[in-house]
């Protein structure tokens, strides 16, 4: 089936970006409770530019109805092996040959468990043991009660399905239905999404250790007040995910925002320019890209005071003492991993005017290969941007488009960059 014969699907002009345009996946439920966040995933699924044919075990229709998940994709769904819509009773070959991806979303124990011996006593399971293994991956999404979970058995059980070659999405910790709290739940729809497009991304940082700065950095006056600025945070959040998506290892310093962190990166929370440098400095040993998006307030109060400044009507206003604060760019880019050719840096430069020629001065000044510039003004809290690519060649103009895009575009100039790295050191030896 098209994407022109299935009304669920957006049309291209309308909505957020469509990830997995093009993209065909079998949505498979076993029994859990879990079932209910499936219709939303199937949902998120089909925003995001997919076809979904959704597959049910007997024990799913116990939590969810067929009724309701062909509501959602518009799609009739399947749940017998002996489903006499085939013409060659072979849903489980036909189903599976069509599909770019099966994803079992809630996986119950059990259901693990069939898939571990290769049992195939319904369609789901006979789908997954008869699917062409290199060519139509498996990603599985557990959901199951905490015991059950840490049960030396299902944890056997889930390092053998990934030496099969499935891929674990795995769990979330909290609340159950049956009111204990810990580790099982399936994660949440936006977590799975999030998880999918990554997989289908290719891995051209593969391999690499990134490390991201996001956000604005808080400098204290007192208990109660401080200097800080108008960054929100998304374009290095949106970097990190971007990062990670490629396939990196993302380690994110984050200064004091309210943003989710992205799937699979590891984060670090600070909230002034010092605690950036420190937390910066400590992981930068070991990233091999360093990328600088954080608003790092230049200047911090001297001597903040211990308790809050107040007014005592006389019309004086306070006198204030700065210190400039370390220049975290400058100071990595010396580093003797920059210098020695292992890390590569880039900067941001948010402006106010004059870009380009602000923008190629700091590069110059901070002695970075890449300097990435933006009209602060016009994208601070905004889900969209506008970005300046400055190197040692010129500058390279990124059209106004949603911040992920842009870095999603950014990490490929990087990819590129890096990848190019060994061959003009090799030819720069040759001559």
């Amino acid at each position: 089936m098209t994407n022109q014969e299935n009304p669920a699907v957006i049309d291209p002009g309308q909505g957020p970006a469509l990830d997995l345009a093009g993209k065909h996946i079998v949505l498979g439920l076993s029994g859990g409770i879990a079932c209910y966040k499936s219709a939303e995933l199937c949902r998120a699924l089909i925003k995001a530019g997919a076809t979904v044919q959704v597959v049910m075990t007997e024990a799913a229709e116990q939590f969810i109805t067929p009724v309701t998940m062909q509501a959602l994709s518009g799609r009739p769904v399947y749940t017998s092996q002996w489903d006499s819509r085939e013409p060659n009773s072979m849903a489980h070959i036909n189903l599976s040959r069509e599909s770019d991806a099966i994803l079992v979303a809630p996986m119950s124990a059990d259901f693990m468990a069939k898939l571990l011996h290769g049992r195939a006593d319904d369609l789901l399971s006979l789908m997954c043991l008869a699917r062409p293994i290199d060519k139509v991956p498996l990603l599985v999404a557990p959901a199951m009660n905490r015991e059950m979970y840490a049960h030396p058995a299902t944890q056997r059980n889930f390092v053998q399905l990934e030496a099969d070659g499935a891929r674990v999405l795995g769990v979330g910790n909290g609340f159950q239905a049956c009111g204990e709290t810990g580790d099982g739940r399936m994660l949440e729809p936006e977590q799975l999404l999030e998880d999918v497009i990554a997989f289908f991304t290719p891995k051209t940082l593969a391999g690499q250790r990134v490390l991201v700065t996001a956000g604005p950095t808080y400098e204290a006056i007192d208990p109660v007040r401080g200097i800080t600025n108008l960054s929100s945070g998304k374009m290095g959040f949106a970097i990190a995910r971007a990062a990670r998506e490629a396939g990196a290892d993302v380690t994110l310093v984050a200064g004091p925002v309210g943003l989710p962190t992205p799937r699979g990166v590891t984060r670090i929370d600070v909230k002034s320019a010092e605690n950036m440098l420190q937390a910066v400095t400590g992981s930068a040993q070991a990233a091999t890209v360093f990328i600088a998006t954080a608003a790092v307030a230049d200047w911090r109060p001297s001597a903040p005071s211990t308790q809050k400044i107040k007014k005592d009507g006389s019309g004086q206003t306070p006198q204030l003492a700065f210190t400039e604060n370390a220049d975290i760019l400058a100071t990595v880019a010396q580093s003797a991993a920059a210098l020695a050719g292992k890390l590569f840096c880039v900067g941001f430069a948010a402006e106010s005017h004059d870009l380009l020629e602000n923008a190629q001065a700091k590069r110059l000044r901070k002695n970075v290969p890449l300097l990435v510039g933006n009209i602060g003004p016009d994208t601070f809290g905004l889900d969209d941007n506008a970005l300046l690519l400055v190197d040692e060649r010129g500058s390279t103009e990124l059209p106004r488009a949603s911040k992920l895009l842009l870095a999603r575009r950014l990490v490929q100039e990087i990819a590129g960059r890096m990848a190019a790295r060994p061959a003009l050191g090799q030819k720069a030896k040759a001559s």
